[in-house]
């Protein structure tokens, strides 16, 4: 009987409420937040839609509204032409020379000489009440992609000044890309 009373007659402890320690949590909340909002900043992702060209090679009629014909850039050997409509050329923008840090000259594309030109094509577009969203990149097969971004950067849009701002104005943001085709040099 004494083991039964001995287990009886024990008395029973109180538990204690335990504390929670989440100093260290805390403090790793404290650096990873901030943390985790400056790396969504740089990894913003841009998606651009890039849009085949029509199969119609009825769009150079005079009958066709100038909002419906074909504003095309093609990249060629002796630089950028841009073609409206299609087929017809507007202008032909030779390579300039560019220095790099190695003090060697290279020939480069003029971007901002077609960039120039877009924005008087688009100009006179809206004076004649059309206004064009499209164009259309003719790209030889060993255009490098550094030239294919910035084409399509230098057509979609420029820094214009509005009031005491720049802003980004709309040139043609509806890019297609398509193969240029074989033309034949002219023989001398």
């Amino acid at each position: 009987m004494s083991a039964l009373t001995g287990s009886r007659g024990r008395k029973r402890l109180k538990k204690e409420d335990a504390e929670l320690d989440i100093t260290s949590f805390m403090n790793l909340m404290i650096v990873l937040v901030p943390v985790l909002l400056m790396m969504m900043v740089f990894s913003r992702i841009t998606v651009l839609e890039l849009n085949l060209p029509s199969l119609s090679a009825n769009a150079a009629q005079s009958d066709t509204p100038l909002d419906e014909q074909i504003l095309e850039v093609e990249v060629s050997d002796r630089g950028l032409d841009i073609y409206f409509p299609q087929g017809y050329l507007v202008k032909n923008i030779p390579h300039v020379e560019s220095q790099d840090e190695t003090d060697s000259y290279d020939m480069v594309h003029d971007y901002k000489a077609l960039q120039e030109n877009l924005i008087s094509i688009k100009q006179t577009l809206l004076a004649n009440g059309a206004d064009k969203k499209d164009i259309v990149l003719l790209l030889q097969e060993d255009t490098d992609y550094q030239t294919i971004i910035n084409l399509i950067d230098y057509t979609r849009s420029y820094e214009d000044v509005l009031i005491t701002s720049v802003v980004q104005a709309e040139l043609f943001p509806q890019v297609s890309l398509s193969d240029a085709p074989k033309r034949k040099e002219a023989s001398l």
